[in-house]
């Protein structure tokens, strides 16, 4: 009786030791990533900028005719923004209280940052500055992007509290950022006196160079969509 009491007691430890191994594989395991499409109804091309807490979505799509506007597409429904009086527009960052910017062009071609609160649109332009893109928002309502000033210089900012600041990374000919982070992080790229793009980080004042192990050679060309310059090699 003893010795098969005592094999049920091994067998029972033995099948808990098994499912203990079980679920830590289980849980070590890595989860593989699940790819979604976003395409707006009715459209062929469109991109996703910008994803809050809340897993809202803004980018971009083109109509029948090719031109740009931007969109939001929450709990599943999509619905275009376009500031009033605009040609194109585009989307590119939302935050957790769904405040939104972008950038638009005007009927004279102009470029202009845009933040979209509470249902107000607010025109965002560098003072002085030929163009201007907004880039990123965080929980704190600050924003980032770019501008181009009447030399054709090309420089980051950020406008917080309504008060805009120059971002240049030291030495750089051109500087974009366009995102930031709660605790006032921002992200961005520069280019250098060779031609070459660098990711940059800017943390309490200093900035940090980010770029793989392998450098390539960047040239920015001037895309069809407003406000941003894709990158080609």
């Amino acid at each position: 009786m003893n010795a098969t009491r005592n094999k049920i007691w091994r067998l029972g430890i033995l099948s808990l030791f098994v499912l203990n191994l079980l679920l830590q594989s289980t849980e070590a395991a890595p989860k593989k990533p699940s790819f979604t499409t976003i395409d707006p109804p009715g459209t062929s091309y469109s991109g996703a900028y910008g994803i809050n807490a809340a897993g809202e979505i803004v980018g971009f799509y083109l109509d029948d005719n090719g031109n740009p506007h931007g969109y939001l597409l929450s709990h599943g429904h999509f619905r275009t923004i376009d500031p009033p009086g605009t040609t194109f527009s585009s989307t590119t960052g939302i935050n957790p209280a769904g405040e939104i910017v972008g950038v638009y062009t005007d009927a004279a071609f102009g470029a202009h940052g845009y933040l979209l609160s509470h249902g107000h649109f607010s025109t965002i332009d560098f003072p002085g500055a030929f163009y201007t893109y907004a880039g990123g928002i965080n929980p704190a309502g600050e924003i980032v992007g770019v501008y181009t000033d009447a030399n054709s210089g090309t420089h980051g900012y950020l406008l917080s509290h309504g008060h805009f600041s120059t971002i240049d990374f030291p030495g750089a000919f051109y500087t974009d950022a366009f995102g930031i982070n709660p605790a006032e992080e921002i992200v961005g790229y520069y280019g250098d006196a060779n031609g070459a793009l660098h990711g940059f980080l800017l943390s309490q004042g200093h900035f940090t160079t980010i770029a793989p192990p392998v450098h390539l050679i960047l040239v920015p060309t001037v895309s069809t969509l407003p406000g941003r310059s894709w990158v080609s090699i």
